[in-house]
């Protein structure tokens, strides 16, 4: 299951008038019963909220007053999650007579007043941030929105915020849509937020809401693909100047050619990915990723993993895992790597991370003599195989396979052999042959050519034992050269 959560406004969204109808909430009972979870995240203050909508119970956590404010229906406990509004700034604000409600952490009122809102930050000197909302102007701590709220509620229930999808209607719901991985702006929502959405629902409120719930039900959104593509794994940019992404969300690739470059690409690509705040998992054969700083490592060049390590480390989100396997007998790989995508899977198929699986020097883990029909390896989507020899790879496993992406000077006829192997078809190759540092790029279903890419690199301080040496984190761009 990639999609372990929505997301959800109140008013405009779930609400028509301040009231949530009984068949929208059967819809998310019905979604809640998938064993997803359900976050209600809404500029209404707590108390009001409480009194308007009993059924608030069905949420596993209410973010309250535009993300300042944690409520968890299970118990009732609130958590406070940015500071109350300075007591000079509200006597300021009733001096004015302006119509105006006082939260645990926001101040609300009503436009044309937000002039004298902020005319009073102003003249006190102080940092609080003005959001609107339609006609509602709010007042919150600085940083204080929508998504760092979401945030919150979703470290409380141990999900990424790449498993969420969200939906909403208001100028305050950007932040909230922008942090999901699926955006979902109601029929009803402003035009700004439609223009920033994945999906725009063809019903209002609710009944929009619910085309989202089917969809989630029925296929996991597989049927109801995003309108544009969002934190894509780029591998870097052809002659023009393109982007060469991966062209689906769940999808495989294969990195081959000889080790230096592939860790290279790799590593780059890895960093990429956690850069936009995807989990991933290295299966490292080599120890050649051990000195990869944004990852926790298990077992040494000398030490085998324990797998139950690994996989209560990456039920925490936000832990990236570098599994090395130098000290597991090399006869014995296939075997441990078996036993550790069992519960890898199931990890994936409950909170659906980690998001990305990397194995490194695939044809010793997956060869082409090893029983993979039965195996959670056969058919896995977002893992990369890394190898200086995919004839030794499993059929099962290359069968999988998305893209290809070959480094090295026999990059074509390694294509083409690839291709013949696969059944794909004759590739379109460049009018030259890759040369030191690039790549050539293949995607089963594209219609582009084999595109012929600069090769990803992450040039970093040297880490002993690995071979990966960083300097200070790259930007992405300075990672993902143009050719």
């Amino acid at each position: 299951m990639r999609y372990t959560a929505i997301a959800l406004d109140y008013d405009g969204t779930i609400a028509h008038d301040g009231v949530v109808p009984p068949h929208v909430l059967d819809g998310l009972v019905r979604l809640k019963n998938t064993g997803r979870k359900l976050v209600l995240v809404t500029g209404r203050d707590l108390d009001e909220l409480l009194g308007i909508f009993p059924e608030i119970g069905i949420f596993d956590r209410v973010v309250a007053e535009n993300g300042a404010l944690l409520y968890r229906p299970h118990n009732g406990e609130r958590k406070e999650l940015g500071e109350p509004p300075p007591e000079d700034f509200l006597a300021c604000l009733r001096a004015t007579g302006m119509p105006l409600a006082v939260g645990h952490t926001i101040v609300a009122t009503v436009r044309p007043h937000e002039v004298a809102v902020l005319a009073a930050i102003a003249n006190l000197g102080l940092e609080q941030q003005v959001i609107f909302n339609k006609g509602a102007v709010m007042v919150l701590p600085p940083g204080c929105n929508k998504a760092s709220g979401l945030k919150a509620a979703l470290a409380e229930i141990g999900l990424s915020p790449r498993n969420v999808v969200a939906a909403g209607d208001g100028e305050n719901d950007h932040a909230l849509l922008d942090l999901a991985e699926y955006a979902v702006a109601t029929a009803n929502a402003v035009p700004t937020l439609k223009e920033a959405a994945d999906y725009v629902t063809t019903a209002t409120h609710g009944d929009g809401v619910l085309e989202v719930v089917a969809g989630l039900i029925e296929s996991d959104l597989v049927t109801m693909p995003p309108k544009c593509r969002r934190r894509a794994l780029c591998l870097g940019r052809d002659a023009q100047g393109e982007e060469v992404i991966l062209p689906s969300r769940r999808a495989s690739l294969l990195l081959a050619g000889d080790a230096a470059h592939t860790t290279d690409l790799g590593t780059a690509l890895l960093e990429h990915l956690g850069r936009s705040g995807y989990q991933f998992c290295v299966l490292d054969t080599r120890g050649h990723y051990l000195g990869f700083k944004p990852a926790v490592s298990f077992g040494t060049l000398d030490n085998p993993p324990a797998a139950e390590e690994v996989i209560t480390a990456l039920e925490k989100p936000d832990v990236q895992a570098v599994v090395c396997l130098a000290a597991v007998p090399v006869a014995e790989r296939p075997d441990y790597v078996e036993r550790l995508l069992l519960p890898l899977r199931k990890l994936r198929e409950d909170a659906g991370r980690p998001h990305w699986i990397l194995v490194d020097q695939a044809h010793d883990l997956m060869p082409a003599g090893a029983r993979v029909d039965d195996s959670p390896a056969s058919a896995a989507e977002n893992t990369i195989y890394v190898t200086d020899d995919p004839a030794a790879i499993s059929p099962a496993i290359l069968a999988g396979v998305d893209g290809i992406a070959v480094c090295g000077a026999t990059a074509g006829p390694t294509l083409e052999a690839f291709a013949r192997a696969l059944s794909w078809g004759a590739p379109s190759l460049p009018s030259r042959e890759s040369r030191e540092g690039e790549a050539m790029v293949w995607f089963r279903w594209a219609e582009r050519p084999v595109a012929l890419i600069e090769l990803a690199r992450v040039r970093t301080d040297p880490q002993p034992p690995g071979r990966i040496g960083r300097e200070k984190s790259p930007e992405v761009g300075q990672v993902l050269r143009r050719a």
